[in-house]
């Protein structure tokens, strides 16, 4: 029987996949390119943003991308930590994937930014109606809960 590597991908949120019949593995760190099979002594690697390709007994080819991570094989058990990943079998859907993750990133960005800009707006707004209150019209509440006398 073919000796095996056992893989693990997570996420803080999920376990990605987990595969006990990996017989290679290949990945990028700082150096370049590495690949791992059964047998090899213990590693650990800081991951480039890469996509991670392996092959399980069967034939099954496997990919995931990843921005990095952490790498590690010990005991015969590849453990790969990263932020965030999109796992599949082939890779066209893998690269649909990662455009679709791409932009949906972009989209959070700018919407964060556009509610940055309204709270920001908001906050100089509500500064300048307490600093300059309008004729007549008592000035807001103090932090504390009383009111603010005016300086005549």
């Amino acid at each position: 029987m073919t000796r095996c590597l056992r893989l693990q991908i997570s996420t803080p949120q999920q376990l990605l996949l987990e595969l006990d019949d990996v017989v290679s593995f290949r990945g990028e760190d700082a150096s370049g390119c590495f690949g791992l099979l059964a047998g090899h002594e213990d590693f650990l690697t800081v991951l480039q943003p890469t996509v991670l390709r392996w092959r399980r007994a069967s034939g099954e080819q496997g990919f995931c991308a990843v921005q990095g991570g952490v790498l590690s094989l010990s005991r015969q058990v590849l453990r790969v930590a990263c932020r965030d990943g999109i796992v599949d079998t082939r890779l066209e859907k893998l690269e649909a994937g990662v455009h679709r993750a791409q932009q949906t990133q972009v989209e959070s960005g700018r919407q964060a930014r556009v509610e940055h800009v309204r709270l920001h707006t908001q906050a100089v707004r509500q500064l300048v109606r307490y600093l300059r209150p309008a004729q007549g019209i008592e000035p807001p509440l103090d932090p504390l809960g009383g009111q603010h006398e005016r300086s005549a």
